[in-house]
């Protein structure tokens, strides 16, 4: 298509009117809270601390204090400029010594054909009744005996901590005031279906190394989570956890962490990106970093892994290499910390990751053809994606299949370029049902790490399906018809991995596998004829397409 001077012109308004909107919106967003006479707003009132009426659930500012002072004290930044200039020298020896790993070349060196199974691990059995072998006999120790939080329960604070919260969810995105009040060893509620505490697991299972990749997180949400794996994993199958530190400013992620990790005598190790990498390529370069186990698992920095999870979500990886598992997904209440199921699905809470066709995150109830399928109701079933925050997939096999795509910035659209991947090119994807681990998902008002230009996000759902949607693309660009000018850079080398390793097409994954999804959200008509698009209506698609974005981020993409 011919793009016209008169055009260009027009287009450049738009971008800068789009970024004018940005920056107001950015202004106010961040001031939101929940209505005053909300039916949130009035149970959470209900539940605050009454001067001189202390209930169970709630702080007694004598009993629990923060582990650290509020607020600011983790505000305290670095002046990352002199990190790197100190590290300077070391990283070009490195470069020279051949030391550096580079990932641009990570799709050139790739198998034509997979590695063959070699490892021989047989199903699990159910026994009904029978206690199963990864089962703990006794209840888990309490962080705190009667602590704040202990078994996933929620813990409010009154009126006077106030302004401490707020100023914590402000550069955390959380209630970092309540957090640090609870134990990094917390217990946690037991949300699995009744059957999944009656599965025996072959004890031949994988190592795994689980990677977390953080920035500017606060300390009490990230040691839990580190604190949460180690205290639920078996030692023999923990081989490591790799901290992914993209490029984070504030001080207690520097010689605390590094002090703070000792305790485990390297089993926890902290790498630092030397610049600001985003979300996708730090899972990238932490796949380069966990070099021992045999399986990496990938958790957000805000999670707490649940009873007996590792078993279950490793066991369909032994059994089959080119399996990607994922948990069920709980919620952590990042005001209160409950812990409580994530809600939709069938009448089990169960649910399978989907798209709509402007590629939006979405999830459909399990379908009659899925159960079917399973002879029981705790199997691993099949789903066409994931959400892409917590995954566990043999580390051989994701060097296999080229990592993430080099070329997708930041995040946004890479949970689906890695569900394609692994299901057109010959692997499989399963929800583990009875793996569970929450996850706490950022709050309104939060500030500490502003959404990326969209602009990123765009271009990446355009390499997504140019790459993998064949045909199907034309739904996408109908859907958002301002992304069909956007250049999307060279993917000659992706388009080459599918040819190399006979992956199938998009059609035969709609028919076989995300068959359901068309009776969710049904096809768009496609556009007939492109032209030129006027400035009005670049501008609201452009604007609509933030305002869906910022809701996005907000709640699925928050490292």
């Amino acid at each position: 298509m011919r793009l016209k001077p008169g055009f260009l012109l027009r287009s450049l308004l738009v971008l800068a009117t789009f970024l004018a909107l940005l920056i107001l919106w950015s202004s106010f967003s961040s001031g939101r809270t929940e209505p005053p006479h909300s039916p949130l707003a009035r149970e959470e009132n209900a539940n605050l601390a009454q001067p001189g009426k202390p209930e169970n659930n709630l702080a007694s500012k004598n009993e629990f204090q923060p582990v650290v002072p509020w607020p600011r004290v983790e505000g305290v930044e670095v002046d990352l400029e002199s990190i790197r200039r100190k590290n300077k020298v070391q990283n070009e020896q490195d470069r020279l010594d051949g030391k550096v790993n580079n990932q641009q070349n990570i799709m050139q060196r790739q198998f034509l054909t997979f590695k063959p199974q070699k490892h021989v691990y047989p199903d699990p059995v159910l026994r009904t009744g029978v206690l199963g072998n990864f089962e703990s006999k006794e209840p888990e120790p309490q962080g705190v005996v009667g602590g704040p939080g202990e078994g996933g329960k929620p813990f409010i604070l009154g009126s006077d901590y106030k302004d401490s919260i707020q100023a914590s969810i402000k550069e955390f995105g959380f209630n970092m005031v309540a957090s640090d009040m609870i134990s990094l060893d917390r217990t946690v509620n037991d949300l699995r279906h009744e059957e999944c505490k009656y599965w025996h697991y072959d004890e031949n299972l994988l190592t795994s190394s689980v990677i977390i990749v953080f920035h500017n997180e606060g300390w009490s949400t990230l040691m839990r989570t580190v604190h949460s794996v180690i205290k639920r994993t078996p030692r023999k199958y923990l081989a490591e956890i790799v901290m992914i530190d993209d490029y984070s400013n504030k001080e207690h992620l520097k010689s605390r962490l590094d002090n703070y990790v000792k305790q485990w005598n390297g089993l926890v190790k902290v790498f630092r990106n030397e610049r600001r990498e985003g979300l996708i390529q730090a899972r990238s370069i932490g796949a380069q970093k966990a070099k021992v186990g045999q399986v990496l698992i990938y958790l957000d920095a805000h999670c707490e892994v649940g009873i007996n999870w590792y078993a279950p979500l490793i066991a369909p990886i032994a059994k089959d290499r080119t399996a990607c598992t994922v948990p069920l997904i709980d919620v952590i209440d990042g005001n209160n910390y409950h812990i409580i199921p994530q809600g939709g699905g069938d009448e089990d809470g169960y649910a399978r990751g989907a798209w709509d066709w402007s590629m939006l995150w979405k999830r459909v109830p399990l379908t009659k053809r899925e159960k079917d399928i399973r002879k029981t109701k705790t199997e691993p079933y099949r789903s066409p994606a994931m959400a892409g925050g917590l995954f566990a997939i043999e580390r051989d096999f994701f060097f296999e299949l080229g990592l993430y795509d080099p070329g997708l910035q930041i995040w946004g659209g890479e949970n689906f370029e890695i569900s394609y991947k692994i299901w057109q090119c010959g692997g499989k994807l399963l929800f583990t049902p009875c793996s569970r681990v929450g996850h706490i998902y950022r709050l309104h008002g939060w500030q500490g790490n502003p959404p990326p230009v969209y602009y990123f996000i765009f271009q990446n759902y355009v390499r997504v399906v140019e790459v993998w949607w064949d045909e199907y693309k034309d739904y996408f660009y109908a859907s958002r018809p301002e992304t069909k000018a956007l250049a999307y850079g060279d993917i000659s080398e992706l388009k080459k991995f599918r040819e190399d390793h006979n992956c199938k097409s998009f059609k035969w994954f709609m028919e076989e596998i995300a068959y359901d999804i068309p009776a969710h959200y049904p096809l768009p008509p496609k556009n007939v004829d492109w032209g030129e698009v006027s400035t009005a209506s670049f501008l609201f698609y452009m604007w609509n397409s933030f305002i869906i974005g910022n809701q996005l981020y907000s709640t699925t993409h928050d490292v």
